[in-house]
């Protein structure tokens, strides 16, 4: 589906690893086959995240062939505070082209003076030329990525030829309570999961709210943004310098 407010990149890095939530406490990690919808909006919040807005992961689309390795990691143990020995296993050399939309965050009225799309859509376009705000990475933080733009479907993926690909029970993300959209989820940390499905190359994210299956982890508050809080103090003056085209510096950086 198109949408006025999309923006499309591409990811990429030498190695990557989506794990599930409940493996990341310590011990050995293996990474799930393909990206995670909340490893890909967590890079986008690295390009560009405002509280004003709720980035929606549309499509990604796999680009090299799925291939995987293992490597000796010395973590800090959980509960022993020392060094241990345990095997992680990565993908190597991913590549991912992905495409993706915002909506006004319905739980931030403190914040609808801020309600510009031109304004985030076109620094968010500007932030993915850039290679984003912050660091990008593919998973966890030992996997650094890079970010460019690109259009979705350009160029020849390694899976375009064939039809189907269907994946076990995975999980899809975690949604906080200050972006929570369906009632029954308002003031908790829900967890999300479903069964993807990649065709000719391509998976189709449902939204978290339209996830089938998920639990609620426990509740949770919202932290406030404005005037008040001194968070958010300068919305009016980087709105008119938006409007009147004298953007503030802080807007490019």
């Amino acid at each position: 589906m198109e949408y006025n407010n999309q923006v499309e990149f591409m990811v990429y890095g030498k190695q990557a690893l989506f794990t599930d939530v409940l493996t990341r406490v310590g011990g050995e990690r293996c990474t799930y086959m393909i990206p995670t919808y909340e490893a890909l909006k967590g890079i986008l919040h690295s390009v560009y995240w405002k509280p004003t807005i709720i980035w929606y992961i549309d499509s990604v689309r796999i680009m090299h062939p799925v291939r995987t390795f293992r490597k000796g990691i010395r973590p800090v143990g959980y509960t022993t505070g020392k060094n241990d020995l345990a095997y992680y296993t990565y993908l190597e050399d991913v590549c991912y082209q992905v495409r993706a939309h915002f909506i006004w965050n319905p739980n931030r009225p403190e914040l609808k003076d801020d309600q510009i799309p031109e304004k985030h859509l076109n620094i968010a376009r500007r932030m993915i030329e850039r290679g984003g705000r912050r660091d990008i990475f593919l998973g966890t933080r030992e996997c650094q990525g890079y970010v460019e733009p690109r259009c979705f479907g350009v160029g020849r993926g390694y899976y375009d030829d064939i039809p189907e690909i269907s994946y076990s029970l995975m999980y899809h993300s975690m949604t906080y309570a200050d972006e929570a959209i369906l009632e029954e989820d308002k003031g908790k940390m829900t967890v999300h999961f479903w069964q993807p499905v990649m065709r000719k190359g391509v998976i189709d994210f449902p939204k978290p709210e339209e996830c089938t299956i998920k639990r609620h982890i426990r509740k949770m508050g919202i932290k406030p943004f404005g005037k008040k809080q001194e968070n958010f103090s300068r919305l009016a003056e980087e709105n008119l310098a938006w409007i009147t085209g004298g953007m503030l510096s802080e807007l490019d950086e």
